[in-house]
């Protein structure tokens, strides 16, 4: 008797093994047998974490979503990444979607303005942690919020706000409870907290990264150094700045996983802790390069320049990232003068080394200082 109640038990193990490995599989959009997402398997959801991100069409923060989605995968959570239709997905970093599938990511096609479109596209799905990369406002928070409170009931509801928000006059570098202005993205904030969600909001400053659609903060330097031209700076040129690697802000933004009550109703500054100045950029590219790097300086005031004369502001803007490092025990992995080289053999394979260019705003102020 005992040795049937052995074997029945072996047998109902056996079961239970094969079942889990056929749920944990599945066929991918490209076709490949990986990982599937458990958000997906009902049986299985109610064991594990499954996270939400809702990715914006592109911009500074369009890199974000890609690394983010990785890096929760690292930490064993299912991810559906819900991306923005507006996209351009034969663009960086959308076409390199594929790698993230490949792990396992779930990525959804959706016309993010539409809440019906975004109600459907979740529908019976359950979620433990949402990231959300796209709201701008109270309008285009609403929905996904309101799933998250009402329906899933989540653990955690991180939002990528902008460290732009905080008034040009506070004292430098800027901590969390310095004076801000009234933006889309603080509205977003001040929604979450009203509404009772375990929120948390990151806000971001300057980054870069391998996959970035944005490359206008180092390019700029390129443009000049490359064709031995001067680098035009406001001020005296040592203002510093937060210039942060893509994967950095990710790993800031997966670190309320596991630290969600540490985390709730907290906003972190997201940014590197080894800040730079204008100047310096231009002397580590000048060394990437193998070129001098010639800087001149100017008055902002004393010139009306086109938009996008320089890709920093005019005075020194940046964030300590200390609270983050403090309560979620972050800490950066990346530096920009490590990331350099490669960035450069980027800008070279894009072809922007030999690219015809105009530097207008440049002439303007170089007719009026040498």
């Amino acid at each position: 008797q005992w040795l049937e109640v052995a074997m029945h038990f072996k047998s109902v193990l056996l079961l239970l093994s094969v079942g889990a490995t056929n749920a944990f599989l599945a066929v991918s959009p490209m076709g490949m047998r990986s990982p599937a997402t458990r958000a997906q398997q009902a049986p299985l959801a109610v064991y594990m974490d499954a996270a939400l991100i809702v990715q914006n069409k592109g911009g500074g923060h369009g890199e974000i979503g890609f690394h983010l989605a990785r890096q929760l995968r690292s930490k064993g959570l299912d991810v559906t990444l819900l991306q923005d239709s507006a996209a351009k997905m034969d663009k960086l970093p959308f076409k390199h979607y594929g790698e993230i599938e490949a792990e396992g990511v779930e990525i959804i096609s959706c016309n993010l303005e539409d809440s019906s479109r975004i109600l459907a596209s979740l529908s019976g799905k359950k979620f433990t942690h949402v990231f959300d990369n796209y709201a701008k406002d109270e309008k285009t928070v609403s929905t996904v919020a309101g799933l998250a409170k009402n329906t899933w009931k989540v653990k955690n509801y991180a939002y990528v706000s902008s460290a732009g928000m905080y008034e040009s006059s506070v004292p430098q570098p800027m901590v969390e409870t310095a004076a801000t202005k009234a933006t889309g993205q603080r509205a977003v904030e001040e929604f979450l907290a009203s509404n009772e969600l375990p929120w948390t909001s990151f806000r971001p400053q300057y980054i870069y990264g391998p996959y970035t659609n944005k490359r206008d903060y180092l390019d700029w330097f390129f443009h000049r150094i490359m064709r031995d031209r001067p680098c035009p700076l406001p001020g005296d040129g040592n203002q510093m700045a937060s210039v942060t690697r893509v994967e950095d802000v990710a790993s800031m933004l997966a670190s309320v996983v596991g630290k969600e009550d540490a985390a709730k109703g907290q906003v972190f500054n997201c940014g590197t802790d080894s800040m730079v100045s204008y100047r310096q950029i231009c002397e580590m590219i000048g060394q990437v390069v193998g070129k001098t790097a010639k800087v001149v300086t100017y008055n902002p005031k004393s010139f009306e320049l086109p938009k996008g004369a320089f890709p920093f502001r005019n005075t020194e803007f940046c964030v300590t990232p200390e609270k983050a490092k403090n309560v979620l025990g972050w800490a950066r992995k990346h530096s920009l003068a490590e990331d350099l080289p490669w960035y450069f053999e980027s800008y070279k394979a894009a072809g922007l080394d030999s690219k015809a260019m105009e530097f207008e705003a440049d002439e303007i102020i170089l007719g009026a200082t040498v």
